[in-house]
């Protein structure tokens, strides 16, 4: 068969140029627009339940919500065109549940006051759809200015400190601007309130991603076999015992066990990815009990946590309510949920906040709890696929580090709700009510896409310069 006859024939000169590399944003969008209905559709039933009315008031959520996301899929599209399609999707849908939820426990507290004769509050739903428009702007706004996250890597130790003085700042406030029920995590100013805890805990990753890169080689260095493992030197301990103090310290000073353990269990997880050597994993988790067997001793708030832990009916009617109506509402909703808007979720305190999760568990049931957590499973998966994708080393540890610390407060959230573990007092990421909480993580998410990007983004073909003498063709030269 001759070259013309050929289905595909080659251009003549040599053979066809690879096709170009879809961006799959057209992908992203559809995705997105199918969590937009999602949403919408969540209201009105929330609404149609509660209610037995539709009003006016869905429309200002869903447009409000939907022109976000699709302002954040443009600027995606044009500041991260080749990031993974599916990061921002998913994190629509948990944003949007947690808005009909947020909503639906509005419509509680509204018909709990009427029911009381009390002044019907201002809905918290109004303030998520703000929080969310300024989250989406933080988030677009990372896109624009951080051109090459490689830099940050040149001011990790000044990040680090940042950080550090992030974490700190409730501590050494007096209790009246820093502590909210028992935990001293919040910086609390007349019509303004933060909690530097969610910032501080992006600055640490970025932190030991740069000082794990460029000291590998003194991580790596083998020091006594135990057990078929190589453990560190004692020397090289420095790094995994100031992330243990610091952790240590927000347990003691400020009761918050939850960002402890997450601050902890995310630099634990760095260390081992950047060495390969279960030996950090050792040294770590003994360090992790032998802190938490302290604080036990000494610390009376500890004490109260895990006691409400072992037996929470012991205590029902003190700490033991929380905890135990988060049981009977997940018990309530079974397999399939009591549907949206015919639980009763707000039975549980901090129920748009620490407890969303058992508002969840109640109205969608274990086949809806399921389905958020395997969400935020894809959401984790999509991120350390980032990790393996990315060619330099501070971006496979920065991806990997964001990524697990996700799932870390995510299992953190749900074993506390579930009794698994001792509440924490953690929230959920972007379904629970909170400016801090929300902002944060899309900050986070926009490192995971710029990174993303950089992954995915096609190598830039090879100009062809002059050939090598070597390969140049011979010449003839006549004399004239």
């Amino acid at each position: 068969m001759s070259t013309s006859d050929a289905p595909f024939p080659s251009p003549p000169g040599g053979f066809a140029p690879p096709p170009t590399q879809s961006t799959r944003r057209n992908t992203e969008l559809l995705l997105i627009c199918c969590a937009i209905a999602i949403t919408t559709i969540s209201l009105v039933l929330v609404e149609a339940s509660q209610e037995q009315t539709i009003t006016w008031d869905l429309a200002k959520y869903g447009l409000t919500y939907a022109a976000v996301f699709l302002v954040a899929h443009l600027a995606v599209r044009r500041y991260a065109p080749y990031a993974d399609p599916l990061l921002l999707p998913i994190v629509a849908l948990l944003n949007g549940l947690g808005l009909v939820l947020i909503h639906r426990l509005d419509l509680a507290d509204a018909e709990n006051a009427v029911y009381q004769g009390l002044p019907i509050p201002s809905p918290d739903a109004n303030q998520q759809v703000m929080w969310t428009a300024l989250a989406i702007g933080g988030f677009v706004a990372v896109l624009i200015l951080l051109r090459d996250y490689r830099l940050l890597a040149r001011y990790s130790y000044t990040v680090g400190l940042a950080g550090l003085v992030l974490l700190a700042i409730p501590a050494l406030l007096p209790s009246r601007f820093s502590e909210v029920n028992g935990a001293k995590i919040w910086i609390r100013l007349p019509g303004f309130s933060i909690q530097p805890g969610e910032f501080a805990k992006i600055l640490l990753i970025i932190f030991f991603a740069a000082v794990l890169v460029a000291k590998r080689d003194l991580f790596t260095t083998a020091g006594r076999h135990f057990l078929g493992m190589d453990l560190p030197r004692a020397r090289d301990l420095g790094p995994i015992l100031v992330a243990w103090i610091v952790s240590v310290g927000i347990m003691v000073f400020e009761k918050d066990l939850g960002t402890s353990l997450l601050v902890f269990g995310t630099v634990l997880v760095m260390l081992y990815i950047a060495t390969e050597r279960a030996g950090w994993l050792l040294i770590g988790g003994a360090l992790l009990v032998v802190g938490f067997f302290l604080a036990y001793q000494m610390f009376g708030h500890v004490r109260v946590r895990v006691n409400t832990w072992l037996d929470p009916l012991g205590d029902y009617q003190n700490t033991g309510y929380q905890i135990s109506q988060s049981l009977f509402g997940l018990a309530t909703g079974g397999i399939a949920g009591t549907g949206l808007g015919s639980g009763r979720p707000s039975q549980v305190p901090f129920a748009k906040t620490d407890f969303i999760v058992a508002a969840i568990g109640e109205e969608l049931g274990l086949i809806g709890l399921a389905a958020v957590l395997m969400l935020f499973l894809i959401l984790v998966v999509r991120g350390l696929r980032t990790a393996l994708a990315v060619r330099d080393s501070f971006g496979k540890l920065l991806a990997a580090g964001l990524s697990f610390t996700i799932a870390i407060q995510v299992f953190v959230v749900v074993g506390g709700v579930t009794k698994l573990i001792p509440l924490t007092g953690l929230t959920t990421p972007f379904v629970s009510y909170g400016g801090s909480s929300l902002l944060a993580n899309y900050l986070l998410l926009a490192l995971l896409m710029k990174i993303s990007d950089a992954a995915r983004t096609p190598a830039a073909p090879k100009k062809k310069g002059p050939a090598p003498i070597a390969d140049a063709p011979t010449e003839m030269l006549g004399r004239q």
